[in-house]
């Protein structure tokens, strides 16, 4: 028996291990960090100077956080940071916090409180980050792509960037974390919009060569992403790689560019799981929320059950998504009759969230796809998807001799075939 978490729920799985092979991280004796563990790793970074050396009294600083969509374990972490910060001269009133909310929606007062603990919430400025909103933006040029390169000016305010964030599996930006703080973190929505595109091959109608989950050499997402954030040049970076309750158990802190690489190293090497071949069915759970607080982050989840599922086969993806979509307008896309037409039509409208769509239409043609959510039914339909009220009822109506993989924590695994 397996518990799958579901929303703020876990729903108890018995399965059959002769049948059901569970694809999940390698046990370990992982344990979530200590404070002083925390302290210790943030004063001994990779390929930089200690924050004491960077930052001096006197001096600005803004702290990137990520919104409510990802477990970060910013509350921890931010805290210490902050409390490091003070500790070495720099004062309360020079320390601000933004919200690197890239294209979702703001971050409510709850939420807030959640991510920065009331003691942070309570004493520092904190700022909203609107890619909608012309007057917050600053234009720095163009990159050598033609990317226009549109930030929020509080980047340009500050005399230090302090990145966090966490490490975990991207569809096409290879990677979360690093540089995805400043693009599309708090780009403008033209930027993002730019620099996402680039994920598409429109003379194909596929994914661009380089571009998948886990690649960062000859990622053209990745690297235009980080083009960008080096004209922000990050005074330091701490991102987490936290367990299956959001807790971090490893922490990578320094250079922004350093830091991160060796965050993505370790996290691969942990979070991939070889099999012999890929199976005719999956469960695959997003792992809870966060993880499924809309559909457009749980296709993260669809996205690592396809690399387990052979053509043509099933995959039960249980997501609550009890902020809806993600988008209101996001059924929109699925008017297309197919995923070849959509790409068309992202051709001459590209939108980001079309291109989720587009992602997870070309999943429901390969597969079929029974969705296990709080979404209504017939726009569940709309996308091709069978809903369904739980596992055991899709089970019922499959062959009971198929071999099958579950995915507690589906968007934190890579199933690699060989």
């Amino acid at each position: 028996m397996i518990e799958l978490g579901y929303g703020r729920e876990k729903f108890p799985f018995v399965y059959d291990e002769g049948r059901f092979q569970l694809l999940a991280p390698e046990a370990s004796d992982e344990r979530p960090l200590s404070d002083i563990e925390i302290i210790e790793a943030i004063d001994s970074p990779v390929d930089s100077p200690p924050l004491d050396e960077i930052i001096q009294p006197g001096e600005s600083v803004l702290i990137v956080v990520s919104d409510a969509t990802r477990a970060t374990a910013s509350s921890q972490i931010v805290n210490l940071l902050v409390r490091r910060l003070v500790q070495s001269g720099v004062s309360p009133r020079d320390i601000h916090v933004i919200f690197a909310t890239g294209i979702h929606r703001p971050v409510t007062p709850e939420e807030k409180i959640e991510l920065l603990t009331p003691f942070v919430a309570q004493r520092l400025r904190t700022l909203n980050h609107d890619t909608n909103n012309p007057a917050e933006m600053l234009s720095l040029g163009q990159t050598e792509r033609g990317t226009s390169i549109e930030i929020n000016r509080a980047l340009k305010e500050h005399d230090h960037i302090i990145l966090t964030g966490g490490i975990a599996f991207h569809y096409f930006a290879g990677f979360t974390g690093g540089r995805k703080s400043i693009c599309p973190g708090l780009a403008s929505a033209q930027t993002v919009r730019a620099t996402h595109m680039l994920a598409l091959d429109f003379e194909t109608g596929g994914r661009r060569a380089g571009v998948g989950t886990g690649l960062l050499e000859g990622n053209a997402v990745h690297e235009e992403c980080e083009r960008i954030a080096a004209e922000v040049a990050p005074s330091f970076l701490i991102n987490a790689i936290v367990d299956e309750r959001g807790r971090a158990v490893r922490l990578f802190a320094g250079d922004w560019r350093a830091g991160f690489r060796s965050a993505c190293e370790f996290y691969a090497r942990a979070h991939s799981v070889k099999i012999e071949e890929k199976r005719e069915l999956v469960v695959a759970s997003c792992g809870g929320a966060p993880y499924d607080i809309n559909l457009i982050q749980a296709h993260k989840t669809l996205e690592m059950a396809a690399h387990a599922c052979s053509d043509g086969g099933t995959i039960i993806l249980l997501a609550e998504c009890a902020d809806g979509f993600g988008r209101a307008d996001f059924p929109k896309w699925f008017e297309e009759r197919d995923s070849r037409a959509l790409a068309e039509r992202l051709r001459k409208e590209y939108e980001v969230n079309g291109q989720t769509a587009w992602s997870l239409l070309t999943k429901t043609e390969a597969f079929r796809v029974h969705l296990i959510s709080a979404l209504d039914e017939d726009v569940v339909r709309k996308m091709r998807m069978t809903p369904a009220r739980s596992v055991e009822e899709v089970l019922l109506r499959k062959d009971a001799g198929a071999t099958a993989y579950v995915m507690p924590r589906g968007a934190s695994v890579l199933p690699v075939v060989g």
